[in-house]
């Protein structure tokens, strides 16, 4: 089991929040924790079953701009 953690900035967010999930929607994940700042920021935590799935989660997480993500072991 893995646990990607994804943190944006507000401004990140509204620009790429559709194709965020749209992400998320395609791996088999489970929402853990979902934030968000009174600034606006996002911190989001997704577990995942496969590493392969999760280095590929992280890797089109990164490609929103203004999105960070790293995954570790559970």
């Amino acid at each position: 089991m893995w646990l990607i953690t994804i943190n944006c900035s507000g401004d990140a967010w509204k620009r790429y929040a559709n194709d965020f999930k749209a992400i998320a929607d395609k791996y088999h994940s489970t929402c853990v924790s979902s934030k968000k700042t009174p600034d606006g920021q996002r911190f989001m935590e997704y577990k995942v079953e496969d590493v392969g799935d999760a280095e590929s989660f992280q890797d089109e997480c990164l490609s929103l701009e203004g999105f960070t993500a790293s995954f570790e072991s559970l």
